[in-house]
C-alpha cells in the first residue's frame, strides 16, 4: 500500500432548477460553485493535512489539478448528479477517475436512497445549514451577501459528506431513519482495496 493517500471530497451547486431546463439531465443546470475538501491520509487512513477550496463558475479551471492527483474522489450522489453536472466544464475523462459515491454504497446495503441530511442527523447528530433550493436563488441574486451564503452552504455539505465518510471508514456502519422514521443501521465498507496505489497513471 502507498505511504499516503490523497482524497478530494466535493459538492456541486447549480444555477438552475430542473423545471427551468425542461430536462432531467444535470449537465443542463449550469454549475455555480464547487467546494472541495482536499486532504492527505497516512497509511492508517488518518488525516495528516487538509483544507477547503471553493470555486465559482469562472474559476473552475483551477480546480481540476486536485482531481487529477486524487487517489479517491468522494461525494454523495455524485455519480448521478455532481459528475454529470460538471460534464460541460470537465476534462473528457473526469467521469472515469476514482470516484467514491457514498450514496451508491448506502443503496447497495439498504436497497434504497437515503438523503444526506437523514444520514448526517442520525450518524453525526448534525444537519444541513440550508437548502439546495436556496442555493440556486443565492446564485440568481448574485450579490456579495448571497454568494457568501452559497459558499457557506456548499462547504457545509462537503463537511457533512467528509464526516459521514470518515464515520463509515472508521466504524464500518452508518445510521439514519427510514421512510417511517424508524432508526436504521447498515454495515458499510469504505476501506481501500489492498492493491491501491498512489502511482496510478493520470487519465488526463
Amino acid at each position: 500500500m502507498p505511504e499516503t493517500f490523497f482524497e478530494v471530497i466535493f459538492d456541486v451547486e447549480t444555477q438552475k432548477f430542473f423545471d427551468e431546463t425542461g430536462t432531467q439531465d444535470p449537465a443542463d443546470l449550469g454549475v455555480s460553485l464547487v467546494s472541495l475538501y482536499t486532504r492527505r491520509l497516512d497509511n492508517d487512513l488518518k488525516e495528516v493535512a487538509g483544507g477547503m477550496h471553493s470555486f465559482f463558475e469562472p474559476e473552475l479551471e483551477a480546480m481540476w489539478k486536485f482531481f487529477r492527483e486524487a487517489d479517491r474522489i468522494v461525494g454523495f450522489n455524485s455519480l448521478n448528479f455532481d459528475v454529470p453536472a460538471l460534464k460541460p466544464y470537465a476534462p473528457p475523462d473526469f467521469a472515469r477517475l476514482s470516484h467514491f459515491d457514498i450514496l451508491n454504497h448506502v443503496k447497495e446495503a439498504f436497497g434504497k436512497r437515503i438523503s444526506l441530511n437523514k444520514i448526517a442527523r442520525y450518524t453525526l447528530g448534525n444537519v444541513k445549514n440550508d437548502s439546495g433550493a436556496n442555493a440556486v436563488m443565492y446564485w440568481k441574486k448574485h450579490d456579495q451577501a448571497s454568494l457568501k451564503k452559497l459558499r457557506k452552504y456548499c462547504e457545509m455539505d462537503v463537511i457533512l459528506t467528509r464526516d459521514i465518510y470518515d464515520y463509515g471508514l472508521k466504524n464500518h456502519k452508518l445510521k439514519f431513519s427510514d421512510h417511517w422514521n424508524t432508526p436504521r443501521e447498515i454495515a458499510v465498507d469504505f476501506s481501500y482495496p489492498a492493491e491501491s496505489s498512489s502511482a496510478q497513471p493520470s487519465l488526463f
